[in-house]
This record gives C-alpha cells, sequence and structure tokens, in this order.
C-alpha cells in the first residue's frame, strides 16, 4: 500500500502545477487586441465569438486583429458593433501618401463578410477605363470618375510610373459591390497597377490627402444562430463574461473571468483562479482541474488493486 499511495499523492501535487501549462496550449479568449474591443459575433481565436467567424478573424501574437481570406491577411482598424461594420486597410492598398503595386483583394465566399460603403479605385489601368468591361457590361463608374483625377495630383502617383496629372482614363472608380465575377478585386486580371479604397472624402472631397482610406465590411450571422447564441451572449457579456463556443458541437459557452465556463452567465460561479482579461474556452461541464482529478482517482484506484 506504501508505493501506491505515494504515487497517488505524487499526481496530486502535479494536477496543480499542470493547468497553466496546459492551459497555455490553448486559444485564450480575450475582450481586447491592442486597441479594439472584441465582442460576439467576433472572437479573439478559436473558442471565442461565433464559430462562423474562427476562420476570418484572429487576434495575431504581436496583439492586431487580422481579417484573413485567401488573398492575404488584413488589419482592421475600427470596428462598430452598433452597425456591424469593421474596416480594414489592406498593407498594399494606395492612398494619397503612399503608393504600391496591389495584389488582388478578395473575400471568402463562405465567409460572413460583405463589401460595405467603401469605394474601390483602381490606378494606372493599360486600358482606357471606358473599356473595362465584364460581359459587355461596364465596371467603372463614371459619376465618381472625378476622384481618379484629384487622387491623381497625389505626387505619390509617381511610384506606379505615372506621372502627376495622369489621364483620369486610366483610372477607374470600381462599381461591383460583390468584387467582380469572381469574388476577387481583379488588380492584375484587369492590367491595373494598383487600388485604393475610400471610405470617406473628409470635409473636402476635392482634397485627396483629406479622405478616409480603407476597406469597409459588414458582418452577420446569417441563419447560422441556431443555439440562441445573441441572447445567450448578453447576459454573458453583462455578467463581465466573454462568449464563446465549446467544439465539437460548437454549443454556446460563456467564459468568466475566473476560469469557469457556463452555459449561461457569470454570476454567483465560484472562482477557480483570477485572470482578469485572458480566459480559457473549455469543453462545457468539464474544467481540466476535473478531468485531472478523474485521472488521478483512476490511476490512484488501479494501482491500489495491484
Amino acid at each position: 500500500m506504501g508505493k501506491p499511495l505515494a504515487f497517488f499523492f505524487f499526481l496530486l501535487i502535479l494536477v496543480f502545477s499542470m493547468p497553466r501549462r496546459a492551459l497555455a496550449a490553448l486559444s485564450p479568449c480575450k475582450n481586447k487586441c491592442g486597441s479594439l474591443e472584441v465582442q460576439y459575433p467576433l472572437g479573439s481565436g478559436p473558442g471565442c465569438g461565433s464559430p462562423r467567424f474562427q476562420s476570418s478573424i484572429s487576434c495575431s501574437p504581436s496583439d492586431e486583429l487580422l481579417l484573413i481570406t485567401h488573398t492575404g491577411s488584413y488589419p482592421v482598424t475600427s470596428i462598430s458593433y452598433a452597425t456591424s461594420t469593421l474596416t480594414i486597410v489592406p498593407p498594399l492598398m494606395s492612398s494619397c501618401s503612399a503608393m504600391h503595386s496591389s495584389p488582388n483583394f478578395g473575400l471568402d465566399w463562405s465567409s460572413p463578410f460583405q463589401l460595405g460603403s467603401s469605394l474601390f479605385l483602381l490606378l494606372g489601368c493599360s486600358n482606357p477605363s471606358s473599356s473595362l468591361t465584364y460581359k459587355g457590361t461596364p465596371l467603372c463608374d463614371p459619376v465618381n470618375a472625378h476622384l481618379c483625377a484629384a487622387l491623381y495630383t497625389c505626387p505619390s502617383v509617381t511610384s506606379l510610373g505615372l506621372p502627376l496629372f495622369s489621364p483620369s482614363n486610366s483610372c477607374c472608380a470600381y462599381s461591383p459591390a460583390n468584387l467582380g465575377p469572381h469574388g476577387d478585386l481583379d488588380v492584375q486580371g484587369l492590367l491595373c497597377a494598383g487600388y485604393s479604397s475610400v471610405v470617406s472624402l473628409g470635409d473636402i472631397p476635392t482634397d485627396p490627402t483629406r479622405w478616409e482610406y480603407g476597406v469597409v465590411l459588414k458582418f452577420g450571422l446569417g441563419g447560422v444562430d441556431n443555439y440562441n447564441f445573441a441572447t445567450a451572449c448578453q447576459a454573458c457579456q453583462h455578467s463581465s463574461g466573454i462568449c464563446g463556443y465549446a467544439p465539437p458541437r460548437n454549443y454556446f459557452v460563456c467564459v468568466c473571468q475566473n476560469g469557469v465556463n457556463t452555459s449561461s452567465d457569470c454570476n454567483g460561479q465560484a472562482p477557480i483562479w483570477n485572470q482578469a482579461t485572458i480566459h480559457h474556452p473549455k469543453l462545457l461541464g468539464f474544467s481540466i482541474y476535473g478531468s485531472w482529478l478523474l485521472a488521478i482517482l483512476g490511476l490512484s484506484f488501479f494501482f491500489v488493486k495491484l
């Protein structure tokens, strides 16, 4: 009996040293990434927010919120939960202060994001804007052609191999709201050097140095909120919890500051440890402590019988 009893106490000591190391391998839920508040349905990583956003939004190791698509990763610069929109700034998107040769930009068909109210401008196009068509339908909006002329007054236009005040017909105010027939802004396919996207013209519409640049995206849950996540999430957030889900069936969980996960909210939950703003999702109804204790009891009975 002496050796099994000693082994039992060894495992008991081990269990209290393991959870923090075990949890370090899990993706933590955070209510803030950099300067941005992260709220449902967005999440900072796997198990956080809505499961539909898991592959599209994440908080990088450098604490930067990123939108991830098949064409790249894009920093999120602002979020409005009231209007369900966010703004991204692709690293190689052009603005008045700096212009770049740009890769294509696209959204995944399966993602919960759609284009918002921003306007794309294709720059340095080899063909005149009037000839850019898809199946005979013009791709350029002549109503906003004056924005091209304004942007071509920026000295940085020379970075695209264009002279100042280039003919504005080498620029296209790109009109399709669905990013074209293949879901991408096909910069190379349209034989253009780069692109810009304008969120707002500011207080002086003719001055491109005052414009706000970026790509506005709308997000929503659509018809995937099968477990009344939104209703449960309100109670969770009011109790200072973070809304998440438990794989593999993706049931709703409220991830509390003290390490407890519940199916409702964090009010009255007994603490496991104090963790102020980083919480770890676990399978509903089980903590890592509970799992380890069950393992210890099972091993102890096994060795006692020996």
